[in-house]
């Protein structure tokens, strides 16, 4: 998430004249919504990797991958079927195709979704035993 926010960052500040186009969802052009979302990246990325709030970080992670994953519907529910520029100008310094750094970025949302969703389910389940525990109630979890 760190490595996909700083390549939103720097490439908002490039001359690129696509970046000054309007995004069809939101409205707001290119350059201003990847510098948002890779600056938000970045926090959630930071805040994740130097602070012992685990639950909070997941929630974060699991917040921000649900809004990626409803803005690619928002795309596809318009009939948008351009490559997603998530990567920024990396794709480009990495010798990427769009339609290959599009589908490891499907790839990178779906980890990060399933991962985050799974990991705040099993804490919850975990959670929910040791409070049964606490009230008297023997539960073996498997």
């Amino acid at each position: 998430m760190a490595l996909t926010g700083l390549a939103k960052a720097f490439s908002a500040i490039g001359p690129a004249r696509a970046l000054d186009v309007p995004d069809p969802l939101i409205g707001l052009p290119f350059r201003q919504l990847l510098l948002l979302v890779g600056l938000a990246e970045l926090f959630i990325a930071f805040f994740s990797l130097f602070t012992d709030k685990r639950r909070l970080s997941l929630l974060a992670v699991a917040w921000i991958s649900t809004n990626f994953l409803v803005y690619r519907l928002g795309l596809w529910f318009i009939g948008w079927h351009r490559p997603c520029g998530c990567m920024g100008s990396l794709s480009d310094m990495l010798h990427l195709s769009p339609h290959a750094a599009d589908n490891i970025m499907k790839g990178v949302l779906a980890y990060l979704l399933i991962g985050s969703y799974a990991l705040l389910f099993a804490q919850w389940r975990q959670r929910r035993a040791q409070e049964l525990i606490v009230d008297g109630l023997e539960l073996k979890v498997d």
